[in-house]
């Protein structure tokens, strides 16, 4: 079995060195992309913020979308000021993809 940390706060649980990360055996990929689509629409802001909410200080990921997801974005600034910028890669007519950046 291997070994567990058990940390004494999220805070404390983050500030991980780099060198100890995930044991799955997969690799992150440079700049993940998520289709929006792809996720149930029950559920699918709270898988998006919970991809967002996940990110490192300094990462970023893009989100990938049918339309203009400005509804996202409001709540996004609403939850976290300005914790995170989003720039628009691609502006429709059929897909706009927005890339998320933590500045934490």
């Amino acid at each position: 079995m291997g070994h567990i940390d058990i940390h004494r706060s999220r805070d404390e649980a983050v500030d991980q060195s780099p060198t100890a990360g995930c044991t799955c055996g997969e690799v992150d990929e440079e700049l993940p992309e998520l289709d929006v689509q792809t996720i149930p629409h029950a559920v699918r802001h709270a898988a998006i913020f919970g991809a967002i909410e996940s990110l490192r200080p300094g990462s970023a990921m893009v989100i990938s979308a049918t339309h203009d997801p400005v509804p996202l974005l409001t709540q996004l600034e609403a939850r976290h000021g300005d914790a995170y910028r989003a720039r628009y890669l691609d502006e429709g007519p059929e897909r706009w993809r927005i890339l998320i950046r933590n500045v934490g």
